[in-house]
């Protein structure tokens, strides 16, 4: 299958290499958008936040 027979994820109109895998700067846009504003998940078991501060203060990189 090339680019130009694969469809952008957004809109599913045909791609353009310039911004793939998306057809346009706006479907680009748009899918970044979703990821910031927590559209899209990633699968696993969620996490308590205070378990990441406490990660952050025992960091032995930061000696």
């Amino acid at each position: 299958m090339t680019l130009s027979e694969r469809k952008c994820p957004i809109c599913r109109k045909p791609r353009v290499a310039e911004h793939a895998p998306f057809c346009s700067k706006r479907c680009r846009d748009r899918d970044l958008l979703q990821w910031l504003d927590d559209g899209y998940a990633l699968p696993g078991q969620p996490h308590d936040p205070e378990d990441f501060a406490g990660e952050a203060k025992n960091n032995p990189q930061d000696d």
